[in-house]
C-alpha cells in the first residue's frame, strides 16, 4: 500500500465533506497510522466525523495559532509513536469583514488573525513538529490559487499567497533535513468552510464550464489522492511545489468565444 508504515497528523477534519476527511480516509486505506486534531466548537464535529473513518483514531486538541498547543501535540505524538512522517495543514480562517468585497475596509486586526491562522501557522507547525522528523518527512498544505486576485476572496487570497511563499521558504530551509514541503491548490469544493465565503456558488458554477476536465464540487477524492501521493515515497524529489488539482482551470486564459466577447 502507498502509505504503509507512515505516521501522519491530519488537521482540519470537520465534516465528511472536508478535504481533510477524504485525505484521512485515504491515508488509512493506504496503510498509514493517523491522528487527527480539532479545536474549540469544531472538536465535536471532528469526533463525530472520525467515527466514519475505516479505523478508530485519536483526536488531539490543537489551536494552530498557539505555540503551547503545538508543543503539547508534539509531545503527545512523540509519546505515542516516537516520530512523525508528515502532517496535513488544512486550517484556514478569516473574519467576515476580510471577505466578500471588503478588501479596502478590512482592519488590521482581522487581517492579522486571518494571516496567523491561515498562513503563519504552517511555519509554526513545521518548526514545532520538525524534531519528530529526524529521518525526513512530508508537509502538505491546502491552498486556493493565490497567484491571482479573486472577486470574493480578498484577504484570504492574500493569506493563500503568503502560504505559497511560506511553502517555498520552508522547502528551502527544511530540505537539508529531508523534509519536503508542498501545497495543493484545489478547485472550489462544497465544504463547510467554503460555504461561508460570499459568492461561492457563483464561483463554482463558472469553474466547471472553464476547466477542460470539468469539475465536481462535491468530490474531494482527486485532491485527497494528490495529498496521499505527496505523503508517499513516490514524491521524494518534489518540494516547494504548488500543485493544482482543479480540472485544469488554472491553465486556461480568458474566454474568447464569440458569445462572451461580442466579436464575430
Amino acid at each position: 500500500m502507498l502509505l504503509e508504515g507512515k505516521r501522519l497528523l491530519i488537521t482540519g477534519v470537520l465534516t465528511q465533506k472536508s478535504i481533510a476527511f477524504a485525505a484521512a480516509r485515504l491515508a488509512q486505506e493506504q496503510g498509514a497510522e493517523i491522528v487527527l486534531s480539532g479545536f474549540g466548537k469544531g472538536m465535536a464535529l471532528t469526533e463525530m466525523s472520525a467515527r466514519r473513518l475505516p479505523q478508530p483514531v485519536e483526536i488531539l486538541e490543537l489551536d494552530v495559532t498557539q505555540e503551547d498547543h503545538i508543543t503539547r501535540v508534539a509531545d503527545q505524538i512523540g509519546a505515542k509513536w516516537g516520530a512523525l512522517d508528515g502532517f496535513l495543514h488544512a486550517v484556514a480562517f478569516a473574519p467576515k469583514n476580510a471577505l466578500g468585497g471588503e478588501f479596502l475596509n478590512t482592519p488590521w486586526e482581522s487581517v492579522e488573525l486571518a494571516f496567523k491562522t491561515s498562513a503563519f501557522s504552517l511555519k509554526s507547525m513545521a518548526t514545532g513538529l520538525m524534531p519528530l522528523m529526524p529521518d525526513g518527512g512530508s508537509i502538505v498544505s491546502l491552498d486556493f490559487d493565490g497567484r491571482v486576485a479573486w472577486p470574493i476572496y480578498d484577504w484570504m487570497g492574500v493569506c493563500k499567497a503568503g502560504l505559497e511563499s511560506i511553502t517555498r521558504y520552508l522547502a528551502r530551509d527544511l530540505g537539508p533535513k529531508g523534509i519536503r514541503v508542498n501545497t495543493v491548490s484545489a478547485g472550489p469544493l462544497a465544504t463547510t468552510a467554503a460555504k461561508g465565503i460570499p459568492g461561492f456558488d457563483r464561483l463554482v458554477s463558472a469553474w466547471g464550464t472553464r476547466a477542460p476536465l470539468g469539475w465536481k464540487p462535491d468530490d474531494p477524492e482527486p485532491v485527497a489522492g494528490t495529498i496521499g501521493f505527496l505523503f508517499s515515497d513516490w514524491s521524494t524529489a518534489i518540494t516547494g511545489e504548488l500543485i493544482h488539482v482543479d480540472g485544469g482551470y488554472h491553465a486556461m486564459g480568458a474566454d474568447t468565444s464569440p458569445g462572451e466577447t461580442g466579436t464575430t
